[in-house]
């Protein structure tokens, strides 16, 4: 008699204490199907990305004397349904105990429940050890407190797993080094070649269309450059250690024409997927760090070690602890359809054009261009946060629910009403401008305030303030934009709400 063990896309450790068992007891299915594929509609990177690393991991587990049942998208025997699938092989292989990791999207969670509910052999769940806490940490750590600050819970991960520590110190004497985060690149350091595997993925590709699943973006079928096994993500990691780490943290915020990924290290589907863990990613920077202290300065190293110890682990807890009310938070009643051109790339407004465009390009975009380009229009246009998330989690390599949802919906949009940010995320064009060279290109002008040819953040920045005006009167953070708001003149600020209202009604046109 078998143990049936399901592991999911994103679920490809390949350390997992499940493997060191390589006894005849287990069969370990994977299957790439159309329901997961069209829950929303995805970039074909995305799509070709995770077929590959799942088929890559299957045959790393076969190699390694594991049995295992694969069912690429055209496979005769694929249902392309998960329960479906299931069933028909516990059926045929006569499975007396059915075994899965634990998903980290709410969506399976519950369906990898309901199933083993009605299921009439044991079975039984386990963790993907993968993360550095469990589901419920964050709910206990924040357990009486108004505010979950996310600072407050990294220091407590700094000091409990001892990163960047001295002893109960932080390395450098500082927990953040934010504040040096924010450098404008200009040229000034030149930018190495991203590190590219130039794949042919015609085949992968052919399957997908042959096989009637929606898509969209772009992609080059014969030099495909994201890292679909463990030895070209451990290859990416060392890429980023040493030639975009010395720079990593200087430059994290900038966004350029010529440069659309910087210095930023293109882990983060490595990670979503599992191929990477978190503590072998930290440990690999802190490593390289203390052998170049003479190259290395700390504010670049602690930027990154913050994003992944801190933000990372911090939004998936935020995640378990607010599903599945956080999925269909609105607090600022936004309903207004997402521009076409998030899906082209086709607008005037340069910020945009480059930041959709990227994104279109390479299923990637950092996350400034996510959060101060691409989400601050959508939250200032006042657009409907399900449309929102479903374009942010279709069109992203690395989007897994778990991490985009409490990005987008709780840090981008605000929809969550202060759950993850204590304030909007919304600027005009000025932000922009500081931290990039958008806007020296751009068909609009920047410092022009009002007409034809100003800036559209710079109306509909203004134009959002006075729409949530009751949404925003209570929240100290926007006390200095509120009393700006009430001292300016009449006359712009009915320029400012008239444009907008144009903006609003035809952003394609814009």
């Amino acid at each position: 008699m078998k143990t049936l063990r399901l592991i999911l896309g994103d679920q490809l450790n390949y350390n997992h204490s499940w493997f060191k068992d390589t006894s005849e007891n287990f069969i370990y299915f994977m299957a790439e199907t159309k329901e997961e594929t069209s829950y929303v509609k995805h970039h074909i990177q995305k799509i070709v990305g995770f077929f590959l690393a799942m088929r890559n991991f299957a045959d790393h587990l076969k190699k390694n004397n594991h049995e295992v049942i694969y069912y690429q998208i055209d496979d005769k025997d694929n249902k392309q349904s998960l329960e479906q699938n299931l069933t028909s092989i516990i059926k045929k292989h006569q499975i007396s105990k059915f075994e899965y990791l634990l998903p980290d999207e709410y969506r399976l969670d519950q369906k990898l429940e309901a199933f083993c509910n009605q299921l009439d052999i044991d079975s039984s769940s386990k963790d993907t050890e993968h993360f550095y806490t469990e589901r419920n940490d964050i709910s206990k750590f924040f357990e009486g407190k108004k505010e979950m600050v996310m600072e407050y819970f990294y220091r407590d991960m700094r000091k409990k797993h001892d990163l960047l520590m001295n002893g109960k110190q932080p390395v450098g004497g500082q927990w953040n080094y934010d504040k040096s985060n924010r450098k404008k690149w200009s040229g000034q350091v030149e930018v190495p070649s991203y590190k590219n595997f130039k794949k042919d993925v015609s085949e992968v590709i052919n399957q997908i269309n042959k096989s009637y699943i929606k898509h969209f973006g772009r992609i080059n079928a014969k030099s495909f450059s994201w890292p679909t096994s463990r030895k070209e993500a451990l290859d990416v990691l060392d890429f980023f250690c040493k030639h975009l780490l010395p720079h990593f943290g200087d430059y994290e915020d900038a966004m350029h024409t010529d440069e659309n990924m910087l210095f930023h290290s293109r882990l983060s589907f490595s990670l979503n997927s599992k191929m990477l863990s978190p503590n072998e990613v930290n440990n690999a920077v802190i490593k390289h760090y203390h052998q170049h202290q003479d190259q290395i300065d700390i504010s670049q190293v602690e930027g990154f070690v913050r994003q992944v110890l801190g933000w990372r682990e911090y939004m998936r807890g935020i995640y378990w602890k607010e599903m599945p009310d956080y999925a269909s938070k609105n607090a600022l009643n936004n309903k207004n359809k997402l521009p076409d051109f998030y899906w082209t790339g086709k607008t005037k407004m340069n910020c945009l054009n480059q930041s959709i465009n990227a994104s279109l390009n390479h299923a990637y975009a950092h996350h400034i261009q996510r959060l101060m380009v691409l989400g601050n229009f959508a939250l200032l246009t006042m657009t409907n946060p399900d449309e929102v998330d479903a374009w942010y989690l279709g069109v992203y390599i690395d989007a897994i629910e778990w991490v985009e949802i409490t990005n987008t919906r709780g840090m981008s949009q605000f929809a969550d009403g202060g759950i993850v940010a204590t304030k909007p995320y919304v600027s005009s064009g000025s932000y922009i401008n500081k931290m990039s060279n958008y806007c020296k290109s751009c068909h609009y002008k920047v410092k022009a305030k009002e007409g034809e040819e100003a800036c559209p953040f710079n109306n509909l920045y203004w134009n959002f303030l006075h729409e949530k005006q009751d949404e925003f009167k209570n929240n100290p953070r926007m006390n200095m934009m509120m009393s700006l708001l009430k001292k300016m003149n009449k006359s712009t600020l009915e320029n400012h709400i008239n444009r907008s209202q144009k903006i609003i009604n035809n952003p394609d046109n814009f």
